[in-house]
């Protein structure tokens, strides 16, 4: 499983618990890895800058309805 798709299901499940950066972590990305994934989830739109409990980014409303 390639980091970017395992990066997505962990944050899914996370919901916010975690701020991005120790999330990247727990699965043994360093903050450099994390923030380059990151840019590619919003590229991709799979992801928006927003507050989300103690993270800053949360899916995107049109992801969350499928």
């Amino acid at each position: 499983m390639n980091y970017k798709k395992r990066y997505l299901d962990t944050f899914i499940i996370n919901d916010g618990l975690l701020n991005e950066i120790d999330l990247g972590a727990t699965i043994g990305l360093n903050e450099d890895e994390t923030m380059k994934i990151i840019a590619k989830l919003l590229q991709e739109h799979k992801i928006e800058y927003t507050m989300h409990k103690a993270c800053n980014y949360c899916l995107m409303k049109k992801r969350i309805a499928k």
